[in-house]
């Protein structure tokens, strides 16, 4: 095969684009270390010359010879894949393979970067999209598949949710307490139903009172919740802006910053 070949009819113009090339790229040779494993295995005889793992924008794949022009249209792959084959366990040799493909994806998804004058913005858009999908390496080793099993659990245990006091300046505080801070401990009992505890905190929100101006006017306004005395307030009653909230790691109130005591003060409930 060609240079040309290895480069494909596809061009690419945007981050997008070249992050579509990459995926098609990937799909091959993902289908070639697991699917067609047998018949990559016997592809990569130790008899032959140089061989590369090609993975193509219509996620094909092929074994073949590289590149001979020089230098060549696109980044080439590892070279000699076929040499370690039965040096090694077959699944040590895959997971090798898989190594050298995701570091020749990077290199042929930036070449294209430079090609059409990606800026930074650009850049790092591309290598975000690309940071979002499982390695081959992960693939092939099984490991993303082991990382998606561990995650499904923790993303529906309540235990587990980081508590945020500072809620969204464009939702509506009865549908910002996931993100907000509980007031109130809720009893097992409580806790094992969900309807009675979504209605409660429904009801909870629908009587939070703004510790300033003592009204609950503007749920969908910018709230922020004292971590000392655990009282509701709006942004604008304390003069706090979400973007200063963000660097706010423990937010006082007024009342409680100047030393006022907090013996009388309750949670709403």
């Amino acid at each position: 095969m060609d240079g040309a070949g290895a480069g494909g009819a596809y061009v690419a113009r945007t981050a997008e684009e070249v992050f579509r090339d990459l995926r098609g790229r990937r799909a091959g040779m993902i289908k070639a270390l697991t699917e067609d494993v047998d018949k990559f295995f016997k592809l990569c005889d130790p008899e032959k010359e140089n061989l590369c793992l090609y993975g193509y924008p219509n996620e094909t794949w092929e074994v073949t010879l590289p590149a001979e022009e020089v230098p060549p249209e696109i980044p080439e792959p590892a070279l000699g894949i076929n040499f370690a084959r039965d040096g090694m366990n077959e699944k040590d040799w895959l997971a090798l393979v898989a190594v050298h493909s995701d570091s020749w994806l990077l290199s042929v998804a930036f070449y294209f970067g430079a090609r059409f004058g990606f800026d930074k913005e650009n850049r790092r858009r591309l290598f975000n999209m690309i940071n979002n999908l499982p390695t081959i390496y992960e693939v092939v080793t099984g490991i993303a598949k082991k990382q998606s099993k561990e995650k499904t659990p923790n993303s529906s245990s309540k235990s587990n949710k980081p508590s945020m006091k500072v809620v969204s300046a464009t939702a509506p505080l009865s549908r910002a307490e996931p993100r907000a801070k509980a007031k109130v401990p809720v009893p097992k009992d409580e806790e094992e139903s969900g309807e009675d505890e979504g209605d409660d905190e429904e009801e909870e929100h629908d009587n939070t009172l703004c510790g300033t101006c003592g009204t609950n006017d503007g749920k969908d306004e910018f709230w922020i919740c004292c971590d000392n005395c655990e009282k509701w307030y709006h942004g604008k009653c304390v003069k706090i802006t979400p973007a200063r909230a963000e660097h706010i790691k423990h937010y006082r109130c007024p009342e409680c910053t100047n030393g006022g005591s907090n013996s009388n003060k309750r949670v709403k409930t």
